[in-house]
């Protein structure tokens, strides 16, 4: 009779446990010599902040050629050092590199006195307050607009509203049609009952956003890749990057409820940004106001925004300079893969280098720390004075 194992099989099971042990004691070794998950590291300075959030300028290593400055517009859901996760795959160091002229919202950590911030506070608040910022620092009339995710969506808000302050648009996987039925954020979002969310939390947890996220992909965010770092333990280079993905997945901040739910009852389940009815404080959004040059980057294999939410933008706006950019790869992909620093962030230096033109003030000045902060719970409340920019 047979057994289940012949002595061959046997021996090689007992070899892989053997290799396996070895592997994770290895592993474990790393772990304890790991000190501190760094992120974020390419040399910033902190040049104006208002309530909970902080505006950085980048420090470049060389001389910035461009004429008119960036600013990156990160989504709310995440922290926005994914754009800077590691040396080696950083796409701001990468623009930085190729001259590009770099600042960035970190909107921070919302907590319940930020509960009845809206899309307009955001936008036509922090946004503008940011811009007029860079333009008095920099000496210019007008500024580029990068929006990342979310951060996508509200920079061509943003850009339809006052477009004669955007220099240039870029948008990377940017929400703009929400009537998509490709991915599942798309399908959840639409069915949730987001007025009872924001009525029981005020503030959306961060945690609870992140579940959601994790189980678009169960198998592959929430088993696979533990099985799949097993094999990068004993190098504590890959580990390190592993660690730094899993730091920024993890490190979700909560959602100011008032901005939640029009963001999903008026995008998601209203479509109305494309169907021009979108309202942000008084004014109703055309997206034909988008007027200045647009760069559409889309990921083709992006799970969270699929390319048919993202591509319609480039048939809504006014430009007649409109780019639509196709990357071959993922939502994350975009920012941290290979491809990414040689292809794509080359590429967006080039496209704002070639439309880098705009009328200045004068020469540019070295941007002194300001700081703004008025109270975040009535601020949805009060008349805006979004030109008064009080210096430290």
């Amino acid at each position: 009779m047979k057994t289940p194992f012949t002595t061959f099989d046997a021996k090689s099971i007992i070899k892989d446990i053997g290799e396996l042990n070895a592997k994770l004691l290895k592993g474990a070794v790393a772990l304890t010599e790991v000190d501190q998950i760094d992120v974020g590291t390419a040399p910033r300075e902190l040049v104006y902040e208002e309530d909970k959030l902080k505006l950085y300028r980048y420090k470049s290593e060389g001389k910035a050629t461009s004429k008119v400055p960036v600013l990156i517009v990160y989504a709310l859901v995440n922290r926005p050092y994914m754009l800077d996760l590691q040396p080696d795959r950083s796409i701001i160091r990468n623009l930085l590199q190729h001259g590009v002229d770099l600042y960035i919202i970190d909107w921070g950590y919302p907590t319940k006195e930020d509960m009845y911030l809206t899309l307009d506070d955001y936008i036509n608040g922090y946004i503008d307050n940011c811009v007029e910022f860079i333009k008095e620092a920099a000496k210019t009339e007008k500024v580029n607009l990068m929006g990342i995710c979310q951060g996508g969506t509200f920079s061509a808000i943003y850009a339809s509203l006052h477009p004669e302050k955007v220099n240039n648009l870029v948008t990377l996987v940017t929400p703009i049609d929400f009537s998509t039925n490709d991915g599942l954020l798309f399908n959840w979002a639409k069915n949730i009952n987001v007025d009872s969310l924001v009525d029981t939390y005020r503030v959306i947890p961060g945690d609870f956003l992140n579940s959601g996220f994790l189980m678009l992909m169960p198998f592959a965010l929430n088993i696979r890749k533990y099985v799949d770092m097993l094999d990068v333990l004993e190098d504590k280079e890959k580990l390190m990057n592993f660690l730094r993905m899993e730091k920024w997945i993890f490190d979700s901040p909560g959602q100011a409820g008032e901005c939640m739910r029009q963001f999903i009852k008026d995008c998601y389940q209203g479509n109305k940004l494309v169907k021009g009815e979108l309202k942000i404080g008084d004014k109703t959004v055309n997206l034909k106001n988008v007027t200045m040059p647009l760069l559409n980057i889309f990921a083709t294999a992006d799970h969270l925004v699929p390319p048919s939410s993202t591509k319609p933008l480039n048939d809504l706006v006014g430009s007649d300079d409109k780019t639509l950019y196709e990357f071959k790869g993922g939502h994350i992909g975009v920012f941290v893969g290979s491809k990414s620093q040689k292809e794509l962030a080359p590429a967006i230096a080039k496209w704002l280098h070639e439309r880098d033109s705009v009328k200045t003030k004068g020469a540019p000045v070295k941007p002194e720390v300001s700081k703004r902060s008025d109270n975040a719970k009535t601020k949805s409340e009060q008349p805006k004075n979004k030109k008064n920019i009080k210096k430290k």
